[in-house]
């Protein structure tokens, strides 16, 4: 230390004594001594003395160790993914069957028995109610359990050694070690991730944090990847080896986001987010144990209703613009089929198709309902029997039957590859696009955060689709 700087320590020292007075500026400095002295005596081993057991020690040598570190963070995400998608099952089946199978038949019930104008009735039940309820049944229960998980690990104090682990590569890349956090909250919800960026103090690296915080796939996009997986991917090997096949691939893919993230945030520092990564002093705290009861409730209150609700606010009007282009003629068909038949050229350059863009367009408000708007719109447009009508969502009962409708409507093994990365590589969900803007206060970050994402799906997209054309 400099001399100027000692003696700004001892002036500083001296105003402090006199403003607070020498006994309480005695037992503090006291204090501080004995902290030292603690700290000291845990971190410094002597010769000739029995070193002491710390246990907290003893776990940080392994979970930050370079062998073991990685391997144990992301086999615990990848359990808490497992738990959070078959535990969701269940629930979601409960609620799908009570709004979908009970509820809706109940309100077009009521709607005939008063006289409800047909048009009224399917713009009200079959698309505003129908677009809520598959919201509600399929993005609550994921919430509510991997936000609670994903809380108590950071009580318990894991998730710092999260971010000291990931803190090199984020460095490296241009971004903040504590990135690692606010991308891991992404994969429970982009929203939430989001938000989590104001643990990042640097205002240039929260920024990169928050425009690449959708390469996490959130708890909307994991159905998809795991169906279309289950159904293409797993029928390209023996029966014995499609669970592991398509499961493989769904983590490539969440992989991929990753090197996406690293990527995008090395090219942003590059380029218009130009500086020098800030000094990350991370101070590990003692592991404790987790207040359980205090972390639900919060982690619903907190994370799980506020993002619901948002979800369900945007949800609502697409619901309604879903049902109003499959419903709204222009000659002989309908809006939406108008709409797929100027999309197919610019989706076979991508290796998709018209019905996968427009499905993408529509269901902006949230990635919940994008497999059943694909499906309501292949049977729109190939006359395939199935679906409950022009405009009214819905999944089929077996992945066996949502199989023979995607490949009825021309899917082949490149389409749902890179259905796959383009659910990866597209623009967030509108309750992360408003997030975003109330984080960021401007519109002109809101906006490369939408388009950039999307961007890089079409770049990608395309050339998986003309190199698989080569061979």
């Amino acid at each position: 230390m400099k001399k100027d700087e000692i003696e700004k320590l001892i002036t500083l020292s001296s105003d402090l004594r006199w403003k607070i007075g020498d006994e309480f500026h005695d037992s503090l400095a006291e204090g501080i001594y004995a902290d030292a002295s603690e700290i000291s005596n845990a971190s410094v081993s002597r010769a000739n003395e029995k070193k002491k057991f710390r246990l907290d020690s003893k776990i940080d040598s392994i979970v930050t160790s370079k062998t073991w570190g990685f391997p144990i963070m992301f086999l615990i995400l990848a359990l808490i993914l497992w738990i959070t998608i078959v535990g969701a099952n269940y629930p979601s089946a409960m609620l799908s069957n009570l709004l979908l199978d009970n509820v809706h038949p109940f309100l077009k019930e009521v709607a005939a028995n008063i006289g409800m104008p047909w048009w009224l009735d399917g713009f009200l039940i079959d698309g505003v109610y129908l677009a809520v309820a598959w919201v509600v049944a399929v993005m609550l229960p994921p919430m509510a359990i991997f936000f609670p998980l994903f809380t108590l690990l950071e009580d318990f104090g894991y998730l710092p050694r999260v971010a000291f682990n990931m803190d090199y590569l984020f460095k490296k890349s241009g971004a903040h070690g504590k990135q690692a956090l606010t991308m891991s909250m992404g994969f429970g919800c982009n929203a939430a991730g989001v938000v989590a960026t104001r643990i990042i103090d640097s205002p240039r690296e929260r920024l990169i944090a928050i425009i690449t915080n959708n390469f996490s796939l959130c708890n909307g996009r994991w159905p998809t990847q795991i169906l279309i997986a289950t159904i293409f991917i797993g029928a390209v090997v023996p029966s014995s080896f499609s669970a592991v096949a398509s499961m493989s691939a769904v983590i490539g893919i969440a992989i991929l986001g990753i090197f996406f993230m690293f990527l995008t945030s090395w090219a942003l520092t590059k380029t218009v987010l130009k500086g020098e990564v800030s000094t990350f002093n991370l101070e590990l705290p003692p592991y404790r144990p987790p207040r359980v009861l205090k972390t639900i409730y919060t982690s619903l209150i907190d994370r799980t209703l506020i993002v619901l609700w948002r979800a369900i606010v945007f949800a609502a009007p697409a619901g309604a613009v879903i049902w109003l282009i499959s419903n709204i003629y222009i000659g002989n068909e309908s809006i939406a089929a108008w709409t797929i038949n100027f999309l197919d050229g610019f989706g076979f350059l991508l290796g998709l198709n018209g019905v996968i863009l427009l499905a993408y367009i529509v269901a902006i408000p949230a990635n919940e309902i994008v497999i059943p708007t694909i499906l309501m719109l292949t049977v729109l447009v190939t006359g395939v029997t199935g679906g409950e009508g022009a405009g009214v969502m819905f999944e089929l009962d077996s992945v066996n039957a949502t199989g023979d409708l995607l490949r009825a409507g021309g899917w082949t093994l490149l389409t749902a590859v890179n259905l796959m990365l383009f659910s990866l590589l597209h623009n967030p969900c509108s309750t992360t696009i408003y997030t975003i803007y109330k984080e960021t206060n401007s519109l002109k970050w809101t906006t490369v955060a939408t388009i950039l994402p999307i961007i890089m799906g079409f770049i990608v997209t395309f050339l998986v689709a003309q190199i698989w054309r080569l061979f």
